[in-house]
Protein backbone atom coordinates (compact mmCIF):
# COMPACT_ATOMS: atom_id res chain seq x y z
CA UNK A 1 0.00 0.00 0.00
CA UNK A 2 1.25 3.61 -1.31
CA UNK A 3 1.87 6.09 1.27
CA UNK A 4 -1.29 7.92 0.06
CA UNK A 5 -3.43 5.16 -0.11
CA UNK A 6 -2.72 4.75 3.73
CA UNK A 7 -3.04 8.13 4.49
CA UNK A 8 -6.49 7.85 3.06
CA UNK A 9 -7.17 5.14 4.82
CA UNK A 10 -6.26 6.30 7.90
CA UNK A 11 -8.08 9.40 7.53
CA UNK A 12 -11.29 7.59 6.52
CA UNK A 13 -11.02 5.07 9.31
CA UNK A 14 -10.25 8.18 12.45
CA UNK A 15 -13.05 10.30 10.33
CA UNK A 16 -16.06 7.03 11.00
CA UNK A 17 -14.32 6.14 14.79
CA UNK A 18 -14.79 9.91 15.86
CA UNK A 19 -18.45 9.88 14.37
CA UNK A 20 -19.81 7.16 16.24
CA UNK A 21 -17.60 8.57 19.39
CA UNK A 22 -19.60 11.74 19.35
CA UNK A 23 -22.64 10.31 20.68
CA UNK A 24 -20.71 9.91 24.14
CA UNK A 25 -19.02 13.38 23.83
CA UNK A 26 -20.48 14.40 27.16
CA UNK A 27 -18.37 11.30 29.11
CA UNK A 28 -16.03 11.97 31.33
CA UNK A 29 -12.97 10.81 33.19
CA UNK A 30 -14.30 8.49 36.18
CA UNK A 31 -11.84 10.54 38.70
CA UNK A 32 -11.98 14.21 37.12
CA UNK A 33 -14.03 16.76 39.24
CA UNK A 34 -15.40 17.95 36.05
CA UNK A 35 -16.31 14.09 35.27
CA UNK A 36 -19.74 14.58 35.04
CA UNK A 37 -20.18 18.94 34.36
CA UNK A 38 -20.93 20.40 31.09
CA UNK A 39 -17.75 22.57 29.89
CA UNK A 40 -18.21 25.85 30.28
CA UNK A 41 -17.62 28.79 28.17
CA UNK A 42 -14.06 29.37 29.07
CA UNK A 43 -13.01 25.72 29.11
CA UNK A 44 -10.33 24.34 26.98
CA UNK A 45 -13.35 22.24 25.98
CA UNK A 46 -15.30 24.55 24.40
CA UNK A 47 -11.85 26.90 23.18
CA UNK A 48 -10.71 24.08 21.55
CA UNK A 49 -13.95 23.22 19.63
CA UNK A 50 -14.57 27.19 18.64
CA UNK A 51 -10.75 27.40 17.49
CA UNK A 52 -10.19 24.35 16.04
CA UNK A 53 -13.84 24.77 13.84
CA UNK A 54 -12.56 27.81 12.25
CA UNK A 55 -8.88 26.27 11.66
CA UNK A 56 -10.50 22.95 9.79
CA UNK A 57 -12.87 25.34 7.98
CA UNK A 58 -9.53 27.27 5.93
CA UNK A 59 -8.32 23.81 5.53
CA UNK A 60 -11.58 22.85 3.90
CA UNK A 61 -11.40 26.21 1.47
CA UNK A 62 -7.53 25.68 0.81
CA UNK A 63 -8.07 21.40 -0.18
CA UNK A 64 -11.19 23.13 -2.44
CA UNK A 65 -9.05 25.36 -4.31
CA UNK A 66 -6.52 23.04 -5.30
CA UNK A 67 -8.96 20.43 -6.04
CA UNK A 68 -9.84 22.89 -9.21
CA UNK A 69 -6.46 23.83 -9.69
CA UNK A 70 -4.60 20.84 -10.74
CA UNK A 71 -5.09 17.43 -12.72
CA UNK A 72 -1.77 15.63 -10.29
CA UNK A 73 -4.11 12.80 -8.84
CA UNK A 74 -1.64 12.07 -5.64
CA UNK A 75 -2.78 15.94 -4.33
CA UNK A 76 -6.04 15.82 -5.57
CA UNK A 77 -6.90 12.92 -3.52
CA UNK A 78 -4.95 14.12 -0.38
CA UNK A 79 -6.80 17.28 -0.44
CA UNK A 80 -10.40 15.58 -1.12
CA UNK A 81 -8.99 13.33 2.25
CA UNK A 82 -8.08 16.26 3.77
CA UNK A 83 -11.53 17.98 3.23
CA UNK A 84 -13.29 15.09 3.62
CA UNK A 85 -12.22 14.23 7.51
CA UNK A 86 -11.71 17.92 8.54
CA UNK A 87 -15.07 18.97 7.50
CA UNK A 88 -16.40 15.87 9.60
CA UNK A 89 -14.23 16.82 12.47
CA UNK A 90 -15.81 20.32 12.55
CA UNK A 91 -18.93 19.17 12.62
CA UNK A 92 -18.47 17.30 15.61
CA UNK A 93 -16.87 19.97 17.46
CA UNK A 94 -19.88 22.75 16.52
CA UNK A 95 -22.21 19.36 17.32
CA UNK A 96 -21.01 19.47 20.86
CA UNK A 97 -20.63 23.17 21.47
CA UNK A 98 -24.79 22.93 20.19
CA UNK A 99 -24.83 20.23 22.92
CA UNK A 100 -23.57 21.93 25.66
CA UNK A 101 -25.33 25.31 24.76
CA UNK A 102 -22.04 27.50 24.36
CA UNK A 103 -21.70 29.75 21.58
CA UNK A 104 -19.74 29.13 18.73
CA UNK A 105 -18.11 32.24 18.69
CA UNK A 106 -15.68 33.91 21.78
CA UNK A 107 -16.20 37.75 21.93
CA UNK A 108 -13.93 38.28 25.31
CA UNK A 109 -11.45 35.35 24.76
CA UNK A 110 -8.42 35.48 21.94
CA UNK A 111 -7.95 32.65 20.13
CA UNK A 112 -6.02 29.61 21.87
CA UNK A 113 -5.77 31.45 25.02
CA UNK A 114 -7.01 28.28 26.52
CA UNK A 115 -3.89 26.36 25.78
CA UNK A 116 -2.11 28.45 28.83
CA UNK A 117 -4.62 27.58 31.31
CA UNK A 118 -4.73 25.02 34.40
CA UNK A 119 -0.69 24.20 33.74
CA UNK A 120 -1.39 23.73 29.75
CA UNK A 121 2.11 24.17 27.92
CA UNK A 122 1.02 27.06 25.22
CA UNK A 123 4.45 26.78 23.49
CA UNK A 124 4.78 23.75 22.68
CA UNK A 125 6.55 23.28 19.32
CA UNK A 126 7.48 27.28 19.34
CA UNK A 127 4.12 27.74 18.31
CA UNK A 128 2.55 29.37 21.19
CA UNK A 129 -0.56 32.19 20.97
CA UNK A 130 1.48 34.74 22.43
CA UNK A 131 4.13 34.60 19.57
CA UNK A 132 1.53 34.32 16.71
CA UNK A 133 0.60 37.74 15.08
CA UNK A 134 -3.00 38.10 13.88
CA UNK A 135 -2.92 39.44 10.36
CA UNK A 136 -4.24 39.57 7.07
CA UNK A 137 -7.11 36.62 8.29
CA UNK A 138 -4.20 34.52 9.88
CA UNK A 139 -5.86 34.16 13.47
CA UNK A 140 -3.94 31.15 14.51
CA UNK A 141 -0.59 29.50 13.57
CA UNK A 142 -0.43 28.23 10.72
CA UNK A 143 -3.56 29.47 9.20
CA UNK A 144 -2.58 31.25 5.51
CA UNK A 145 -3.17 35.05 5.20
CA UNK A 146 -6.15 36.41 2.57
CA UNK A 147 -2.77 36.94 0.05
CA UNK A 148 -1.44 34.07 0.59
CA UNK A 149 -4.96 31.80 -0.04
CA UNK A 150 -5.86 34.49 -3.33
CA UNK A 151 -2.41 33.36 -4.36
CA UNK A 152 -3.44 29.46 -3.63
CA UNK A 153 -6.43 30.58 -5.72
CA UNK A 154 -4.81 32.27 -8.87
CA UNK A 155 -2.40 29.05 -9.61
CA UNK A 156 -2.24 26.78 -11.38
CA UNK A 157 -0.60 23.18 -12.12
CA UNK A 158 2.02 22.43 -10.19
CA UNK A 159 2.84 25.61 -9.02
CA UNK A 160 -0.58 25.34 -6.88
CA UNK A 161 0.49 21.94 -5.51
CA UNK A 162 3.46 23.56 -4.27
CA UNK A 163 1.78 26.35 -2.58
CA UNK A 164 -0.65 23.92 -1.17
CA UNK A 165 1.64 21.23 0.41
CA UNK A 166 3.25 24.65 2.09
CA UNK A 167 0.75 25.77 3.45
CA UNK A 168 -0.93 22.65 4.37
CA UNK A 169 2.25 21.94 5.78
CA UNK A 170 2.38 24.60 8.24
CA UNK A 171 -1.71 24.56 8.75
CA UNK A 172 -0.79 21.36 9.91
CA UNK A 173 1.86 22.06 12.24
CA UNK A 174 -0.49 24.83 13.67
CA UNK A 175 -3.36 21.98 14.07
CA UNK A 176 -1.24 19.38 15.66
CA UNK A 177 -0.32 21.69 18.49
CA UNK A 178 -3.66 22.75 19.13
CA UNK A 179 -4.68 19.21 19.13
CA UNK A 180 -2.06 18.01 21.14
CA UNK A 181 -3.04 21.00 23.94
CA UNK A 182 -6.72 19.28 24.11
CA UNK A 183 -5.01 15.79 24.68
CA UNK A 184 -3.66 17.35 27.54
CA UNK A 185 -6.00 19.76 29.16
CA UNK A 186 -9.26 18.55 28.07
CA UNK A 187 -11.09 16.38 30.39
CA UNK A 188 -14.53 15.11 28.08
CA UNK A 189 -12.72 11.89 27.31
CA UNK A 190 -14.39 11.49 23.11
CA UNK A 191 -12.72 15.45 22.50
CA UNK A 192 -9.56 14.25 24.03
CA UNK A 193 -9.50 11.07 22.23
CA UNK A 194 -10.46 13.16 18.73
CA UNK A 195 -7.54 15.35 19.64
CA UNK A 196 -5.13 12.75 19.82
CA UNK A 197 -6.24 11.11 16.75
CA UNK A 198 -5.99 14.31 14.72
CA UNK A 199 -2.24 14.41 15.92
CA UNK A 200 -1.28 10.83 14.76
CA UNK A 201 -3.26 11.53 11.44
CA UNK A 202 -1.50 15.47 10.75
CA UNK A 203 1.29 13.76 11.52
CA UNK A 204 1.05 11.37 9.11
CA UNK A 205 -0.16 13.70 6.25
CA UNK A 206 3.10 15.76 7.51
CA UNK A 207 5.09 13.52 6.39
CA UNK A 208 3.50 12.45 2.94
CA UNK A 209 3.29 16.38 1.97
CA UNK A 210 7.21 16.60 2.57
CA UNK A 211 7.40 13.46 0.06
CA UNK A 212 4.87 15.05 -2.10
CA UNK A 213 7.38 18.40 -2.19
CA UNK A 214 10.73 16.76 -2.22
CA UNK A 215 9.21 14.86 -5.83
CA UNK A 216 8.64 18.83 -6.75
CA UNK A 217 11.93 19.90 -6.38
CA UNK A 218 10.48 21.94 -3.15
CA UNK A 219 10.30 21.84 0.29
CA UNK A 220 8.27 22.82 3.64
CA UNK A 221 8.71 26.61 4.07
CA UNK A 222 10.99 27.70 6.90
Amino acid sequence: MTRTNWAAVTAVVLALLFAGAATVASAGREDSPRASATPTADSAEAGFARDMAVHHQQAVEMSFLVRDSTDDEEVRRLAYDIANTQANQRGMLLGWLDMWKLPKISTDQEPMAWMARDGGHAGMDGMDHGAHEVRDGSLMPGMATKTELEALRTAKGEKAEILYLQLMTDHHKGGVTMAEGCAELCEVDTERALAEGMVSAQQSELDLMADLLKARGAKPRT
